[in-house]
């Protein structure tokens, strides 16, 4: 007999996850569904899957998978898109919400429309890393004769400057970068051209999903590395192929604030 799993599918910047809270009953291989759930052609078709849990250590908890199953430490988008979650569906009343993830906390705040939603969520992303675990633990690496600057966002970044953006690098080197061996557990590529000091374009090959149409944490470290570099502010604009991200590294405390859409898409049930 079949079950029916309630759903609800939101995206950030083109960012699209599948969203379920601690009130339904899952199956035990989260990472199978997961796969099942994100398939876009026999599934509901999304980038992963998000579980939203009560916390001991927060307001409330977010697991992240995948489309390929596995589990992420933390994903910006994603986040933004738990907030609109929690606050439209009465589960608080709060509009500065701490969120427990693999990552650590991080403080997600927003103002409700005069209509009760939420459209635009900024989230404190903490302090950028580069001696994480997760890196290799050099502030700049070469990998196929190309600059790569390692950073983490509490999941590990590789962002390279270059002068165009094409299908070739993003597909074709993407795939090669993200698994070379110099990476502890893979890695997210982001692959950046800076327009200005304050504006960069950006497409990414995520780890374990492929290219999506946006990447919070990515944003965060393409401006954080953009920064370091000299090449922009400490405030930019990160356009990415699903819309645009604001990222503000703030001076005092070197966290990195990222400010984006959330938007409903769907709800509905999955049958497994």
């Amino acid at each position: 007999m079949k079950t029916a799993i309630p759903f609800t599918k939101m995206e950030g910047a083109a960012n699209d996850y599948i969203y379920f809270d601690w009130r339904t009953q899952l199956p035990e291989d989260i990472a199978g569904f997961a796969r099942y759930a994100s398939d876009r052609h026999t599934g509901i078709g999304g980038d992963g899957i998000v579980l939203i849990l009560p916390s001991e250590k927060a307001d409330f908890r977010m697991r992240m998978f995948n489309a390929d199953g596995s589990e992420a430490q933390m994903c910006g988008n994603a986040s933004r898109c738990v907030a609109k979650y929690l606050y439209e569906n009465h589960l608080t009343d709060k509009t500065s919400i701490l969120l427990e993830t693999l990552a650590g906390i991080r403080k997600l705040d927003f103002t409700p429309t005069a209509d009760g939603e939420v459209e635009e969520v900024t989230v404190d992303m903490g302090s950028p890393r580069f001696d994480s675990a997760d890196l290799p633990g050099q502030r700049e690496i070469e990998i196929s004769e190309r600059k790569v600057f390692p950073v983490s966002m509490g999941n590990p970044h590789g962002v390279t400057f270059v002068d165009n953006i094409t299908d070739s690098l993003v597909l074709g080197e993407g795939p090669q970068m993200e698994i070379d061996n110099i990476w502890p557990e893979k890695a997210n590529i982001e692959f950046v051209k800076v327009a200005d000091r304050g504006h960069i374009e950006m497409r990414v090959w995520e780890r374990g999903t492929g290219e999506t149409l946006a990447c919070g944490t990515g944003a965060c470290a393409a401006a954080v590395a953009a920064h370091e570099a000299g090449f922009t502010d400490s405030e930019v604009e990160v356009r990415l192929r699903g819309g645009i991200l604001k990222i503000k590294i703030d001076p005092e405390n070197g966290h990195v604030m990222m400010t984006g859409p959330a938007r409903l898409v769907a709800r509905g049930e999955i049958y497994i």
